[in-house]
């Protein structure tokens, strides 16, 4: 009924059982696998498309200037076959090129291959608006279509001998400079540091040579303007408005072609001018294409693709992929879940067999089976060892309490019966009554003692004052205590000390676990024997032995002489063979002081005692 009642009290909730929280902690372990797997594999896959698009993009623009590259540099498409074919290789994109038309030009695809019905650029130099070089989307014109401004090889010498001077003058003023070459070819001279060429140096250095149009520039740019004047006449505009040949909207020859301030001629206040201003622009700039166009290649259609396929890159996940992936998943949950359970299984069986044995009565000492190894089956040897530690402290616990009430009830049965016959007048109350009712009182004395010094060790209080203890006085006085006892047993006790050790001890406890030592062996030792009392350093260590001559102790006994009212003999009393709590007082003792203690013995030839006990350094010696 009891245990129907503990089994039911202590029944576990679903909720808090191992295996639930196994399976929990197994499943969402599973999910947060999964979803953090799917989330990385989302996240790289993304970052990847997107870095193949911005590679793809950058591709493409390159594609771009190059094939604007070669219309500006040629007036027709005749040999763009080559370039076509090197970008294809070096891109991995196929690459085809056609007129308005639609008639192919060059194409890195077979022949026959489809074109798409859009194209993905057009290629026209005069008219561009994503080529990324400096210039290009402002004038619209690629800055290196030249045309009739390319300077000639004398006009180029002539130039760069001019830069060169420039720019030693301007070394000299501590200004660091280089010089590099536009498309047309002349010079142009900048800052290290990109800043601007102005200021006192740039004053002195200046002639104005390099600003100053070459022949072949001053050709053509006579000839632009004689082109603009009809669109200026045709705007209200003066045909004759002056170009300025220097900084501003690049234009021609990798320089630039603006407008003279000529504000001051058109009426209308600022807004005509600007109005004004604009119109004289477009008329430049239409002038300047119409200029352009006969040294550049005719308009073309710019198709992409990948390989011999047009269509652009597209990364979809068909509903069989993602069927895969949802079937992968519950495959990951079915076998976690699985394995988990059957581990979880194997792992709860032995703590259920602990709990049933845990919850047995005291006094069942039920043992569980070892079924594994692991920290299960260490669990389980645990258990079983706390047990049977359990039974032998039962069984400790019920032959103390045996043992105290014998040694109590003896004196005090003695000292009751003579007072009885006292009181009775049966005996006279002299001397040697009250000396044995004295002895009686004494041996009650000593075993209440040695309880309350056991006590005290068990308890952890028993307190010790220690001090350097030289062990050869400590001997001396172990062996004066005891030589009457010696000399009236026949026994002779001598001491030996082995150099000048020092104990780390208390002396009046040490003293009392010697004695109890030395008290054991003169009591076991027949007459004309010897007890021998020694001493000796041992490292960090000092070795003290009590060795007799006596009868000895038999093997299956030894391990048992520190137990309390334990002896080899049960049918020895408390006058002849003690009440057996000397040397657990001595062991408790030994290990309060950070030592231990050890017993050797032949049967027949006598018992050693081993105290090894914490050495002290000398005073005078620190």
């Amino acid at each position: 009924m009891n245990d129907t009642r503990i089994r039911t009290r202590t029944r576990i909730p679903l909720r808090k059982r191992l295996l639930v929280r196994l399976l929990i902690a197994s499943v969402l372990i599973a999910v947060c696998s999964v979803a953090a797997t799917a989330w990385l594999a989302v996240t790289t896959t993304t970052r990847a498309l997107r870095e193949e698009q911005g590679q793809a993009l950058a591709d493409d623009m390159d594609i771009l200037a190059r094939l604007s590259g070669y219309a500006a540099t040629h007036p027709d498409w005749t040999g763009v076959g080559a370039t076509v074919r090197e970008l294809s290789a070096r891109t991995g994109r196929r690459i085809a090129l056609t007129t308005a038309d639609r008639r192919p030009l060059a194409d890195s695809a077979p022949r026959g291959t489809s074109l798409p019905p859009s194209a993905a650029a057009t290629v026209d130099p005069l008219r561009t608006d994503t080529y990324s070089e400096p210039g290009a989307q402002l004038s619209g014109t690629d800055p290196r279509v030249v045309g009739p401004y390319r300077l000639t090889p004398i006009e180029r010498t002539k130039l760069d001998a001019v830069a060169r001077a420039r720019q030693r003058c301007l070394s000299r003023y501590g200004v660091d400079t280089t010089v590099t070459h536009t498309p047309s070819g002349r010079p142009v001279i900048t800052a290290s540091d990109s800043t601007a060429l102005s200021g006192y140096a740039f004053d002195e250095c200046g002639d104005g040579q390099l600003d100053t149009p070459a022949p072949t520039e001053e050709k053509a740019l006579t000839a632009l303007q004689g082109r603009a004047g009809g669109c200026l006449t045709r705007a209200g505009l003066d045909p004759d408005i002056p170009l300025v040949f220097g900084t501003g909207v690049p234009g021609t020859s990798g320089r630039a072609l603006t407008l003279a301030p000529v504000l001051a001629k058109v009426l209308g206040g600022a807004d005509a001018g600007k109005t004004a201003l604009r119109a004289a622009q477009t008329c430049f700039e239409t002038a300047r294409r119409a200029q352009l166009d006969p040294y550049v290649a005719p308009v073309a259609e710019l198709f992409l693709g990948v390989g011999d396929d047009l269509a652009a890159p597209r990364w979809v996940m068909s509903p069989a992929n993602k069927a895969k992936v949802v079937g992968a998943a519950g495959l990951v949950l079915a076998v976690t879940v699985a394995v988990t359970a059957v581990v979880a299984t194997r792992l709860v069986r032995p703590l259920r067999a602990l709990t049933e044995a845990a919850q047995q009565p005291p006094d069942r000492h039920a043992r569980v089976p070892v079924t594994t190894q692991d920290e299960t089956g260490i669990l389980a040897e645990a258990f079983n060892d706390l047990a049977e530690r359990r039974e032998r402290l039962e069984v400790q616990r019920k032959a103390l309490v045996s043992d105290v009430a014998h040694e109590l009830r003896s004196p005090l049965t003695n000292i009751r019966g003579w007072l009885e016959v006292t009181r009775d007048g049966l005996v006279e109350p002299d001397t040697e009554l009250l000396g044995a009712l004295h002895e009686e009182a004494l041996i009650l004395q000593r075993v209440i003692d040695d309880l309350r010094d056991l006590a005290a060790a068990d308890a952890g209080t028993l307190r010790l004052h220690r001090e350097p203890v030289p062990a050869d006085d400590l001997l001396a006085q172990v062996a004066a205590a005891h030589r009457v006892a010696a000399d009236t047993a026949g026994v002779r006790l001598c001491t030996e000390t082995e150099g000048a050790p020092w104990l780390d001890a208390d002396p009046v406890r040490l003293r009392q676990a010697l004695g109890n030592l030395v008290t054991n062996a003169v009591r076991h030792t027949p007459p004309d024997g010897t007890v021998a009392l020694t001493a000796r350093g041992d490292g960090d260590r000092v070795v003290l032995e009590v060795a007799d001559t006596g009868t000895g102790i038999a093997a299956d006994d030894l391990p048992h002489v520190f137990e309390r009212f334990w002896r080899a003999e049960k049918s020895r009393s408390r006058r002849t063979g003690g009440s057996g709590l000397g040397l657990p007082i001595v062991r408790h003792l030994t290990v309060a002081h950070g030592g231990t203690a050890q017993a050797t013995s032949t049967p027949g030839a006598g018992s050693v005692f081993t105290l090894r006990l914490p050495a002290a350094t000398p005073p005078g010696d620190g």
